[in-house]
């Protein structure tokens, strides 16, 4: 932060800070004042989300004793992620009230402008801030009282205004190139998965429709992995398998991890597939042997089946993951039970056809993931732009920089 710039506590730059209404379901109706959630707090941006909006009464807004928001003012939602994070809210048309942990703020204009604080308020000098008065260990927050004593810089309201229209030009810039990447990135991933749909929707001549119990089976059994001929063995549970590519991450051994329950052995000729949120679409086939969480199937291809590469592309078919999904539904957490599993019916070439298949498949599924590699370093970097120049307009430097792009 710059030296020169001196620096307030947020509770005394502003006209209204206070807490929003507690609002109970009971008191909610379909229609009436809008009540704000800190789920419309977005990181400088106020999000509309998906679902219905919630209201309430006139009557209920005069017996609460509510405080109306209005246009322009400012919100931080108290909860994570991240806590402290804030938004300035937009025209939504309607008379409106905010939840109970949210903090209205209304900024004194001849000291703070709104906008000025939204930039400020997603910078990592206001974020640690925030973070060194929160409380909780499971769900850290912020109290009001706390929030009000974080200390942030008051420069001289044209220089305000010069801040936020060089950074208003630039992040218009940095979101037009990250929304190009994440358009780039869907496109990538939906041109693999509708060629990987292709495939398994043939009907071909010679091809014979079999249940999964037919060509593949579960072999291993659940052993110790305290056991010493275990405990160098590499583990491999549901969170370690990336969503949808099979790409391990943070792999530990059981010794490293400190595992305690049954586990199953695998080796490399089996596929691994998560029966747990079968949504996730997690299915890996490693290339060494180890160990795997009971909650996951190490699958057998039988010989002259079906291939080990067609089975793990199978699993993340379309038509396989609906028929999953179908029969997961259960109190609690969905799972994919053994008996579902093997009755899936799925109409196979011959495995000479499923080799050469499965081949193309992994052709395009490794260009898939190199494409999406460069697009997630392009999202980083344009990360890394934005907390780059939020750090030198906070210590006064975004002048030069400007001038030399």
């Amino acid at each position: 932060m710059k030296d020169r710039w001196p620096t307030k506590l947020l509770v005394n730059v502003c006209e209204v800070f206070a807490d929003g209404d507690w609002v109970e379901s009971k008191d909610q109706s379909p229609e009436g004042i809008r009540l704000i959630q800190t789920g419309n707090v977005g990181e400088s941006v106020f999000k509309a989300r998906g679902e219905k909006a919630r209201y309430i009464s006139e009557e209920t807004f005069k017996r609460l004793r509510c405080m109306e928001i209005f246009e322009g003012d400012s919100l931080i939602s108290r909860l994570p992620d991240p806590v402290g994070r804030s938004c300035i809210l937009p025209d939504t048309g309607e008379k409106m009230i905010t939840a109970v942990d949210c903090t209205i703020l209304r900024f004194d204009p001849e000291q703070i402008l709104p906008e000025f604080f939204n930039f400020y308020s997603q910078s990592l000098d206001y974020l640690r801030s925030v973070d060194a008065e929160t409380t909780g260990t499971t769900r850290k927050r912020i109290s009001r009282s706390k929030l009000g004593q974080v200390a942030i810089p008051t420069p001289p309201l044209p220089e305000q205004k010069r801040i936020v229209s060089i950074l208003d030009e630039l992040f218009d810039g940095i979101g037009t190139a990250k929304a190009n990447a994440e358009k780039n990135l869907q496109n990538a991933r939906a041109i693999f998965e509708s060629h990987l749909q292709s495939v398994f929707a043939q009907r071909g001549q010679g091809w014979i429709e079999k249940k999964l119990s037919d060509v593949c089976e579960i072999t291993s059994t659940l052993v110790d992995p305290r056991e010493k001929k275990f405990l160098d063995l590499t583990h491999v549970g549901a969170g370690n398998i990336e969503s949808k590519t099979g790409v391990l991450v943070d792999l530990k051994t059981a010794k490293e991890e400190g595992l305690i329950s049954g586990k199953f052995l695998f080796d490399e000729s089996m596929v691994l597939y998560s029966k747990i949120r079968p949504y996730l679409m997690k299915v890996a086939r490693p290339e060494f042997k180890g160990l795997c969480s009971a909650d996951m199937y190490p699958l057998a291809p039988k010989p002259n089946e079906i291939t080990r590469g067609y089975l793990f592309h199978l699993l993340l078919s379309k038509e396989f993951t609906d028929y999953a999904i179908q029969g997961s539904a259960r109190a609690g957490m969905p799972k994919v039970n053994r008996e579902h599993l093997f009755d899936f019916k799925v109409w196979l070439p011959n495995v000479k056809k499923q080799e050469d298949l499965a081949a193309k498949l992994d052709e395009l599924h490794e260009e898939t993931q190199r494409l999406e590699s460069i697009y997630k370093g392009k999202l980083a970097a344009l990360d890394a732009l934005k907390k780059s120049l939020l750090n030198q307009a906070f210590l006064g430097k975004l002048k030069e920089s400007h001038e030399r792009s």
